[in-house]
């Protein structure tokens, strides 16, 4: 039997960096991550926009907040020092209209709040930016948005993690565990601690373990629509002002690592947790128990879910996802737009007793295990800083290293 000081479950951007965390603190404990994918990246970390935030969306006392700011200046760092592809394009914030400037200040006083860079600009001086962006009256420029390939920064971190000694066990699904056993579909595996960075998969591992009972996973459905015609007519990542009342950001120009234009995301209700396309990776348990969900949330009108269900069915139609992007430039083609990319889940914690999304990190643990539940947008960004508050939470639960 294969016996490890720590099993990590998820080889996504979170299970990868509280890896490499530990090999920092303790570079002599054995450490195993096991994926039920054949490599890393296979869901959210590799399917997200790229885009590195910069920490002004999110309220001072939140967990975000913390982490997003010094985690774009790490992650923007780790790829200057590893050659790794990086777009330093920044973010405009341009409003449509007189009801939206409101929201501009907001965000501009949780930017000074947080510390975050984020500056005033007319629309001359956005002109200087993007010519192509267009708003009323004024926006907000963010010069320390960028973006990477998500994928090529995980691959990175396992290379990174293997020289660190690390070991990876591709294509092992979690089964149960039983005390310090971990059975998986490739065998088990002993573990003095355990870690679970599952996403999608995260709640459903950590009721086993007897934590995060009040919270279940809600998977949202995330697709971006390529604009083929040229690299050239948007310059920078270009975004709406957001409802700050919930965690979707609305659909927005991103300028990818390539310099390649997209819009989207969509944040569509899914119906099972790896609801891609078709009836791929259907679940009828995992079916019948989210759409209950989603039809109380219809029923109840939580968080508004009646209009963002309507309202994200629409975004299917090709002209409507695109109209929602012509007015935050002055010209845009409509028939430069191509083929949707791959589409992301995004893995959203609901409080089942408020029946209220969760907007901030979650993470429940104990002496013999630690759970991420949440861990959505922008946890890549944040994903360093976070992993050393996770391996904090861990030492303080433990009482002191393993080593």
């Amino acid at each position: 039997m294969r016996k490890y000081d720590y099993i990590i479950i998820g080889a996504g951007i979170i299970g990868l960096t509280i890896a490499r965390e530990l090999k920092k603190r303790e570079p002599e404990v054995s450490i195993c991550i096991v994926e039920k994918e054949s490599d890393v990246a296979a869901h959210a970390s590799g399917r997200n926009s790229g885009v590195l935030h910069a920490g002004f969306y999110y309220s001072a006392n939140s967990l975000k907040a913390k982490f997003t700011k010094e985690g774009n200046q790490a992650m923007r760092a780790y790829c200057k020092l590893n050659g790794l592809q990086l777009n330093e394009c920044g973010k405009l914030v341009v409003a449509k209209d007189e009801t939206e400037l409101a929201g501009l200040e907001e965000l501009k006083l949780r930017a000074d709040i947080n510390g975050v860079q984020l500056i005033w600009m007319n629309e001359q001086e956005i002109a200087s930016i993007d010519p192509n962006a267009k708003t009323y009256r004024k926006a907000l420029y963010s010069p320390t948005t960028a973006s990477v390939d998500p994928v090529e920064v995980c691959r990175a971190l396992k290379r990174e993690n293997v020289e660190n000694g690390v070991e990876f066990h591709f294509l092992t699904k979690y089964r149960k565990h039983r005390g310090d056993l971990l059975f998986t579909s490739s065998g088990t595996f002993k573990y003095s601690y355990l870690i679970n960075c599952a996403g999608l998969y995260a709640d459903s591992i950590a009721h086993d373990f007897g934590f995060g009972q009040k919270y279940t996973i809600i998977p949202f459905k995330g697709i971006y629509l390529k604009y083929t015609k040229n690299k050239t007519d948007v310059v920078t990542n270009i975004y709406p002002v957001p409802n700050l009342k919930n965690p979707f950001l609305g659909v927005h120009y991103t300028k990818t690592v390539d310099g390649s234009i997209k819009i989207g995301p969509t944040a569509m209700p899914a119906f099972w947790r790896e609801n891609y396309q078709g009836l791929q990776g259907f679940n009828l348990k995992e079916f019948l128990q989210i759409v209950g969900f989603e039809l109380k949330l219809f029923i109840t009108n939580s968080f508004h879910f009646r209009r963002l269900a309507f309202q994200e069915m629409r975004k299917y139609i090709k002209s409507y996802f695109i109209g929602l992007g012509m007015g935050m430039v002055r010209e845009i083609d409509p028939k430069g737009f191509g083929h949707f990319l791959r589409p992301g889940i995004r893995a959203q914690l609901l409080n089942v007793e408020t029946l209220e999304l969760v907007q901030d990190f979650v993470i429940e643990g104990d002496k013999r295990s630690m759970h991420v539940l949440n861990a959505v947008s922008p946890a890549f960004t944040c994903s360093m800083p976070f992993a050393a508050y996770v391996v904090d939470q861990i030492m303080k639960q433990r009482g002191g290293a393993l080593s």
